[in-house]
């Protein structure tokens, strides 16, 4: 008896402080998503280091540009440590419209067919689209983009906190320079 009313009081504070026990929920995207006013240039101000641009030192921008069948031109580029400029080309598009801020990207085209597309999803947008968050359901993968080559240091650290709330480990970001190292 005794370890039944320990068990009737133990498994509600189990429940209280162990949280989801399935993990971190999905990841919300943003409601609405202006195609057009998305377009443009963009600096990653921050972003999660992966294969893929571990050798940009400086300088990372995505451009965006709306092709004629509907669907966003890609432009990645950056600056390796040696100045060299290394630019990246995709697309992007909408899949389910019901969902603006879910978006598809891929590098690779074939035959104009886009291969192996990963998922880009909006986050967190500015009201004005003067930042925008994007990440991936995995969590693996994220990036804070700007307008501007430098964002307001009290913006990013809210940024920072909203990620950490819905489950991304913000010390894995990494704070990209726009501009070259000093002596270069």
């Amino acid at each position: 008896m005794k370890w039944i009313l320990v068990g009737l009081i133990l498994l509600p504070a189990l429940f209280l402080i162990g949280g989801d026990a399935e993990g971190p929920r999905e990841l919300q995207t943003v409601d609405k998503l202006d195609v057009n006013r998305y377009l443009g240039e963009w600096y990653a101000v921050a972003s999660i280091v992966k294969f893929f641009n571990r050798y940009c030192a400086w300088g990372n921008k995505a451009e965006y540009s709306l092709r004629e069948d509907g669907r966003i031109d890609v432009l990645n580029s950056c600056y390796k440590e040696n100045g060299e400029k290394s630019e990246v080309r995709a697309a992007a598009w909408v899949p389910d419209k019901s969902e603006p801020g879910k978006l598809k990207v891929s590098f690779i085209p074939l035959f104009g067919y886009r291969l192996f597309p990963a998922d880009y999803w909006v986050l967190e947008l500015g009201e004005d689209y003067d930042y925008a968050v994007v990440g991936h359901p995995s969590r693996n993968f994220g990036w804070i983009l700007s307008r501007t080559p430098k964002m307001d240091e009290g913006k990013l650290n809210e940024i920072a906190q909203n990620l950490v709330q819905i489950g991304y480990d913000f010390s894995d970001f990494k704070i990209n320079p726009q501009s070259p190292p000093e002596g270069s």
